[in-house]
């Protein structure tokens, strides 16, 4: 009963504390609307009173009119009146206009004390009366200033707290301190100075002072040093990744540096009072667009991709991309220069994806020596119709796939063309989804540049020649075979995530499958049909007996050859062989054939399927050193009889009938012998598809793993679809041998950046970068430009 009366009598408490409190502020709202009223009726009053003032005034002045046209007035006064009286009418008519008072109160309050400017008419006045006149107005105006103006404060009042009065009420008070600070910016600079700092008043002037000034008649200011720092640390990205730097730390690292750099831009341009559009910019972005400003301004064509890692791959027409990579390029008749162009033909003809053949351009000395019948080009444009009238003479088809091309050098001593700079960097990121490197060792031995995997969602390598069985032959053959052996590895392991050796006769290498993904020209299957039509008709397709077609150099089995036509000179007695090729070993071979008094007719090298060549029934290839001979895949599919040696580089034509292997000298004048006295069995159509590109290119899809990868959206390889159609490696920790592989690419970037450990390892004298002449030929900046940071 207790808590219940204390409770009641606390309530009862607490609602009469809320009654007073309610009374109090009624009060005073009562109070604060009778001063209202009064203060409105006084303000009327002086409105009658002034508007009595200025009659009188006017009465004065008409008096004052009328006296001195007796007396002594002046005309001056009296054209003084005159122009006074409707301007003094019209301010009357004005200020004593019913609404004056409403619209002051309505804007004021009702306490208000009127204080009028009369500013505006003493400027009315003195633009029109004379001199002599101004000392009057001026004394007026001064009367008149003796009147302070109304404050704010005056007319809310000052309330001050007695003992015996109530405090005001909080809203009150807060809108009696936001009048006293409006007063206090009586100005409108004042007033609307904040608005003038605003950010969208600030880029809504920037963007329309760059609308009308063009962004080009400004100079660009050059890369200072946060921005360099900043671009250092994104460009050792891959680097610092190896040394365990995680890329968030690299990003605040880089974030840091902006950050740096746009405070000092803000106080700049604060100092200067110009505007900055970069507070809210990104910081990545911010670099990215100032990087491309600063190329821009030096002429360099920004693509992407170079300076930042972009999205890898987001076409817009949803097709995915393959960049075919290779070391040589027609003119010159060589498997690596024929066989790609061949492979992106064919895979440009689904148009299931776009297709980029990567090809090394060589300066106009470099041309003289590789190309043959002194065939040159001025332009890669020149070259690129060479190769495309070329292809579809024999295909059949125009492809539509892009060359592009690369520098390139030719090393004498090693016979072929090394790459110069970085090779991926002719891929730009917006293509960098596949990537297909013909002889991935031959291009990665001095690749100094971007990882390939890092930069592509997928590598494939595809080995085409066997360097063991080469470097063998040369002086201390067995040590640099060794070397060499060991250097294939580690480039391919750390470049290439799949690699295809056409056959067994090439070194084990890390990831990689046998099989064989070359085709031959569809020209040549066409020759098989008509030879094997003509023997339907009972008509003699082969004239003429034994041949061989290769470059001319010792290694492409013309040792082999002159030492079995040597050793069996008398078994062989009236056999003759024409020989078709040219090379840099030609004088050598022809001197070794004369000297042993051998039946061999040298001639200059052809077209395989030149007219000229297709009387011939029987096809020799001695060689050993080859992975995969083009040669005698184009022989069978005309039809001919094809002797080579049982050796793994012929494993894929066993298969076929008219390929007669031998396992000894013996053994190959016994094949000689059947191949000269036999007709060879036309092919069947499951053997010609075998031999052609279609098949092949299907083989390649398979073993490549391409066709996983282009068609496994949702499946548990490590490559996915996202965004749509852009594909990006799953994120997942790295194992033992990702970890392994990262580190064997980094030291081969690190090794590849020294121009004397270069050298010493056998390469071409300034390759690691290209030269003034490739910059010209192929409209490239120079190097210290592309890379104007650091290069190792």
């Amino acid at each position: 009963m207790n808590g219940d009366s204390q409770l009641s009598a606390s309530t009862n408490t607490a609602f009469s504390f809320i009654s007073k409190g309610w009374r109090e502020v009624r009060d005073s709202a009562d109070a604060d609307l009778q001063l209202m009223r009064a203060r409105a009726n006084s303000f009327k009053n002086l409105a009658n009173s002034f508007d009595r003032e200025i009659e009188n005034f006017f009465n004065s002045a008409s008096t004052s009119f009328s006296v001195g046209s007796f007396g002594s007035s002046t005309p001056t006064e009296i054209d003084f009146v005159k122009k006074l009286q409707p301007k003094i009418s019209e301010f009357r008519r004005v200020y004593s206009a019913p609404e004056i008072s409403k619209k002051v109160l309505e804007k004021w309050g009702p306490r208000a004390k009127l204080g009028i400017d009369l500013s505006a008419i003493r400027n009315a006045i003195v633009a029109d009366v004379v001199d002599e006149d101004i000392n009057a107005i001026v004394e007026f105006d001064r009367v008149r200033r003796r009147r302070k103006p109304v404050k704010f404060s005056e007319f809310w009042g000052e309330r001050k707290e007695d003992r015996g009065q109530f405090r005001e009420w909080e809203p009150i008070r807060a809108l009696r301190r936001r009048l006293k600070e409006l007063e206090k910016k009586s100005e409108p600079v004042e007033i609307f100075g904040g608005l003038k700092n605003n950010d969208f008043v600030e880029k809504l002037k920037s963007s329309l002072k760059a609308m009308r000034e063009p962004q080009d008649s400004k100079e660009v200011p050059p890369l200072d040093v946060p921005e360099l720092l900043a671009y250092f640390v994104r460009q050792s990205g891959p680097f610092l990744d190896h040394l365990g730097v995680r890329r968030d730390i690299c990003d605040k690292i880089v974030e840091s540096l902006c950050s740096k750099r746009k405070n000092q831009l803000l106080l700049r341009t604060l100092s200067t009072g110009e505007s900055s559009v970069i507070e809210n910019e990104g910081v990545n972005d911010e670099l990215d667009v100032r990087i491309a400003s600063v190329l821009q301004s030096t002429g360099h064509c920004y693509e992407g991709g170079f300076w930042s890692d972009l999205p890898k791959h987001s076409p817009s027409d949803k097709k995915r991309h393959v960049a075919i990579v290779t070391t040589a390029s027609l003119p010159w008749m060589t498997g690596t220069a024929v066989n790609p162009l061949f492979r992106a033909a064919y895979l440009a003809k689904s148009e299931k994806q776009n297709v980029t053949l990567v090809v090394p351009w060589l300066c106009k000395s470099d041309q003289e020596l590789v190309y043959p019948n002194n065939v040159t080009f001025s332009s890669p444009e020149e070259q690129e119709s060479y190769i495309r009238n070329w292809l579809e003479d024999r295909v059949g088809f125009k492809s539509e796939f892009k060359i592009s091309f690369y520098p390139g050098k030719f090393s004498k001593e090693r016979r072929s063309i090394i790459p110069t700079g970085d090779t991926s960097q002719f891929i730009s990121s917006k293509e960098a989804d596949i990537a297909i490197l013909e002889e991935p060792e031959h291009l990665n031995w001095y690749h100094h540049g971007k990882r390939w995997t890092d930069k592509f969602n997928h590598v494939v390598g595809v080995v085409h020649t066997n360097y063991l069985e080469y470097i063998k032959r040369e002086k201390n053959g067995a040590l640099q075979a060794f070397f060499v052996k060991h250097i294939n590895n580690w480039v391919t392991r750390a470049y290439c995530d799949k690699v295809l050796r056409l056959s067994a006769a090439t070194q084990d290498l890390p990831k990689s499958v046998i099989c064989n993904v070359h085709g031959v020209n569809p020209k040549f299957l066409k020759i098989g049909e008509k030879v094997a039509a003509e023997k339907e008709l009972g008509q003699q397709a082969f004239s003429k007996g034994a041949y061989f077609l290769g470059k001319m150099v010792w290694a492409k089995g013309y040792k082999e050859l002159i030492d079995l036509l040597a050793k069996h000179k008398s078994e062989l007695d009236g056999f003759n062989l024409d020989v078709f090729g040219n090379g840099e070993d030609a004088n050598e071979v022809q001197t070794a054939a004369k000297r042993l008094d051998l039946k061999v007719n040298f001639m200059r090298g052809r077209d395989h399927a030149d007219d000229s060549l297709h009387g011939y029934k029987v096809f020799i290839n001695p060689s050993v050193s080859d992975v995969l001979c083009t040669a005698t895949a184009e022989a069978l599919a005309m039809g001919k009889f094809v002797i080579c040696a049982d050796h793994p580089s012929n494993e894929f034509f066993r298969s076929f009938p008219n390929c007669l292997t031998y396992k000894t000298s013996e053994d190959f004048v016994a094949k000689v012998r059947e191949a000269l006295e036999n007709e060879p069995q036309p092919l069947t159509p499951e053997q010609m598809f075998n031999l052609s590109w279609e098949a092949a290119t299907e083989r390649f899809m398979q073993y490549s793993e391409l066709d996983k990868i282009l068609n496994d959206n949702q499946g548990d390889s490590k490559f996915r679809i996202n965004n749509g159609n852009r594909m990006s490696k799953s994120v997942s920790l790295p194992n033992m041998s990702q970890m392994v592989d990262g580190g064997l690419a980094f030291a081969h970037y690190c090794l590849t950046g020294n121009e004397f450990l270069r050298r010493c390892t056998g390469a071409t004298p300034d390759t690691r970068d290209y030269d003034k002449q490739h910059c010209k030929d192929l409209h490239l900046l120079p190097p210290q430009v592309e890379n104007p940071i650091y290069g190792w």
